[in-house]
């Protein structure tokens, strides 16, 4: 999921850098998504591995 929310993070760099404000905007904010639902679930898979009593990583 980092994979996809880099790779929409480059496309809206790329297409901002071409002056499509409108697909950038958009790219950037897929991406914004993307990053944060992938740390939220970075963040419970840590819980659970505590949890299960192995130390984190």
């Amino acid at each position: 999921m980092l994979g996809w929310a880099l790779t929409f993070l480059v496309v809206a760099l790329i297409a901002a850098l071409f002056g499509f404000g409108g697909i950038a905007g958009a790219s950037a904010g897929i991406a914004q998504i993307l990053f944060f639902i992938f740390v939220v679930l970075f963040v419970i898979a840590m819980i659970v591995r505590a949890v299960k009593g192995r130390p984190p990583v």
